[in-house]
């Protein structure tokens, strides 16, 4: 058995170990990135308000200052979360997946549980640079829902994740070993107004996404 930490694994290292495969598109993100919500008046004013320190200050920021200032604003403005489930950051998760014993800690996680996470349906991470010294986003990221998969014992079922890179956005969905990345989402702009609709949108996925596990 392989000890290894989420930060070794870059996406290309992923394909070749596990043998997952990027789609091009993928029906479960096409449909996340189509969500439809409404944005009331006071959920403008929040977000402008939350968006205004971005713009200014986000090339200086370090994670925490990210996670901190904008990321969990954006989480707790669109309700992410639940009777079931709730928004969870610096989370550890662990499984052991084809001879690889995986573990890491994860930014932000959706989980069912309300005090402490339990089955993870969501993955997050977050860098404020483009190129990272301690890995990929992207990989971080993939591995990190794969380890989320597993714990959750159900491959055919959808898993989500999402990974920020200073002002940028890219969500992700992963199924079996098979996985779609968006184009990404910048939130200094009018794209901000997607991102919202987007994290409104996964609190119906997530609790639906309980509601077909516990039928298993």
């Amino acid at each position: 058995m392989i000890k290894s930490n989420f930060r070794d694994w870059t996406s290309d290292r992923i394909d070749e170990v596990f043998g997952t495969k990027q789609l091009d598109t993928h029906s479960a993100l096409g449909e996340w990135m189509n969500t439809q919500s409404d944005i009331l008046d006071w959920e403008n004013q929040a977000i402008a308000q939350i968006q205004a320190p971005l713009i200014k200050g986000v090339i200086g920021w370090n994670e925490a200052e990210l996670e901190n200032k904008f990321i969990s604003p954006m989480f707790v403005l669109a309700g992410v979360y639940g009777d079931e489930f709730g928004y969870f950051l610096e989370r550890d998760l662990a499984a052991t997946l084809d001879g690889y014993e995986l573990s890491g800690r994860v930014d932000g996680m959706i989980a069912t549980g309300v005090r402490n996470p339990k089955k993870p349906f969501f993955c997050l991470n977050e860098y404020k640079r483009f190129t990272d010294p301690d890995g990929e986003p992207q990989g971080q990221a993939l591995i990190s829902m794969l380890v989320a998969q597993e714990l959750n014992e159900l491959s055919d079922h959808v898993l989500y994740g999402c990974y920020v890179i200073g002002s940028n956005w890219y969500f992700m969905v992963l199924q079996e070993r098979k996985y779609a990345i968006s184009s990404s989402f910048s939130a200094d702009g009018e794209d901000i107004y997607d991102i919202f609709r987007i994290l409104k949108g996964l609190k119906f996925i997530v609790q639906r996404q309980i509601d077909r596990h516990r039928k298993h």
